[in-house]
């Protein structure tokens, strides 16, 4: 193919990128090339607001042709969560045709070299980046998440971590020389010489099954991981959420074209409604690699199934806060509430249960009891969200009927410390808004003990009564080796609790938040710096993002001869 986009601009352009990521994930430091406020955009290409919401809107009701081979229908039903009917169709395709037409262009892709294929994958990035306004309406009536966090966690954010996902992939693949003059000496005889030579050669197609709630957060990663690595990949997306992960692959065809690649090396697996065809995908022979977010049940399936294919999964966790004593408790009681409640709690990160030693906990205000902590912690939810309009900000809409139907059960699990209300969104009519219900647990009793270790997705917190911290910690170490944990919180004032409780987390491999009091909360990493899982419990398989993440899906083939 004709490059439009030549090898050496694409250096110049990204390089220096490339450079900064690479430094950044050495130093852990904060480093972000993209912008996290909406004014940012606008210049040099980008799409202010106004362009973005009028290019979104001229999306509605589209068909969306990406020029894929073996498009044999056109499938679509998105309804957004804020009651918008997107009226979007996609090509359905028919996989004897496009999986053949994937593999074909990968023998370039997988000669280009490392460097050049980060380089094409930021160029990609770059063009999302341009285009965040836009691919921000698509996150937020999609996922339902509202518009900044749809802007920031949908944009800028996740765009971070398809880079961190690239700057790792380099790393790996670079790690081994092009070549190497290989000499062993033979004493009188002649030395033996060799010239050797190391390619990373891809595992074949990856497979990237997207979720509703975070589609480009949490689809990324995978995304730019296996196409750095020299894999084409397919993109299947959740069925209520398409359009965002349609739009990458668009962006991503366009810049493959025009630097001289096949653009088949990524497309699109749209499904019609209720056609399931993940499982179909996912043993495919020509799927080598599988990435996913999702449920446990799904997530299991594949990891038992997909024998052919290196899987790795986000699935679900019973996220953890160890209560036990803190010197800020108004901070305190705000980050949590904080947590509790942004995106209705339909976070993978989102705390579930909150351990309060049944006698109370110690504080900068005084001892307070069990009941002291849980009702000023419903006062400081209902406090942060007691202004709709503020709500709905941070809330978002609840995102299927699931998640609605498990908030409205969770009421008759306990006594309720904080009832949900309903909020009506004025720009939205159609939009299901749910403040967060707590409900008291009680630790030692068996029959609540069901409620507290079923992951509950979605604004539901229970507030557990323990006997001590040492039980508290105890029942972490259980929940975390059974159910899993994408994150962990602790408060504590005492040096030997917090040992205990981190000892804990390095044993079950669980990322860890000490007394956050501030603008940072447990449910919030930063690409570059923060890992996000650890692929060491149930939770998940893999960590966004390390060397584990994309080490395996690409080898290194060695063709030695003699010098």
């Amino acid at each position: 193919m004709t490059a439009a986009l030549s090898a050496h601009e694409l250096i110049a352009r990204h390089r220096s990128t490339l450079d900064q990521a690479l430094e950044a994930i050495r130093t852990r430091a904060y480093w972000s090339p993209h912008p996290e406020h909406p004014k940012a955009y606008g210049e040099n290409g980008s799409l202010d607001a106004a362009a973005g919401k009028a290019a979104f809107d001229a999306l509605l009701g589209s068909r969306l042709d990406l020029g894929q081979p073996g498009t044999d229908d056109w499938v679509g039903g998105e309804t957004s969560p804020y009651g918008v009917d997107l009226g979007v169709t996609y090509p359905h395709a028919d996989l004897d045709l496009l999986l053949p037409a994937m593999k074909a262009g990968q023998r370039a892709w997988r000669d280009a070299g490392a460097e050049q294929r980060a380089v094409v994958c930021l160029e990609i990035l770059k063009r999302i980046s341009d285009r965040t306004h836009e691919f921000a309406h698509a996150v937020m009536h999609t996922s339902g998440q509202a518009f900044m966090m749809a802007f920031q966690a949908g944009g800028p954010h996740a765009q971070d971590r398809g880079l961190e996902a690239v700057a790792y992939a380099y790393l790996e693949q670079v790690r081994t020389p092009d070549n190497a003059e290989w000499t062993k000496p033979q004493g009188k005889r002649d030395p033996l010489a060799m010239n050797k030579q190391f390619t990373p050669v891809p595992r074949g197609i990856a497979l990237m099954i997207g979720c509703n709630t975070f589609p480009t957060w949490n689809g990324y990663p995978g995304l730019f991981a296996s196409l750095a690595t020299g894999n084409a990949v397919l993109v299947k997306p959740h069925p209520r959420a398409v359009l965002p992960l349609a739009l990458t692959v668009q962006v991503a065809r366009e810049v493959l074209a025009e630097a001289g690649f096949d653009p088949n090396l990524i497309a699109l697996a749209a499904e019609r409604p209720g056609e399931g065809i993940a499982k179909t995908l996912a043993l495919r022979p020509e799927i080598r690699i599988i990435d996913y977010t999702g449920s446990t049940e799904f997530g299991d399936w594949l990891e038992a199934n997909a024998r052919q294919a290196q899987v790795y999964t986000e699935k679900a966790g019973v996220n953890t806060v160890v209560v036990h004593s803190t010197s800020d408790y108004k901070g305190m009681l705000s980050n949590l509430a904080f947590s509790l409640s942004l995106y209705s709690g339909q976070m993978c990160t989102t705390p579930q249960n909150l351990l309060v030693p049944r006698e109370g906990i110690s504080t900068d205000q005084g001892f307070k009891s069990y009941d002291e902590v849980v009702a000023d912690l419903a006062k400081s939810v209902d406090g942060l969200l007691g202004d709709d309009a503020r709500a709905n900000a941070l809330l978002g809409a609840i995102v299927n009927p699931d998640v609605k139907a498990r908030l409205e059960a969770a009421a008759g699990l306990g006594e309720v410390a904080l009832a949900s209300r309903e909020i009506t969104n004025p720009d939205f009519p159609g939009a299901v808004v749910r403040t967060p219900v707590i409900v008291k647990l009680d630790g030692a009793k068996p029959d609540d003990e069901a409620a507290y270790m079923s992951e509950c997705f979605g604004p539901v917190s229970f507030a557990v009564a323990v006997d001590s911290a040492a039980d508290a910690a105890e029942l972490l170490r259980r929940t975390v080796r059974e159910k899993g944990a994408m994150t962990v919180g602790a408060y504590t004032t005492d040096p030997e609790v917090e040992q205990a409780v981190r000892e804990v987390c390095l044993e079950e491999a669980a990322q860890l938040s000490l007394n956050l009091t501030g603008g940072v909360y447990v449910n919030q990493t930063a690409a570059f710096s923060d890992f996000h899982g650890s692929g060491g419990n149930p939770a998940a398989s893999a960590a966004l993002c390390d060397g584990a993440f994309v080490a395996n899906r690409f080898r290194v083939v060695e063709v030695r001869r003699d010098a």
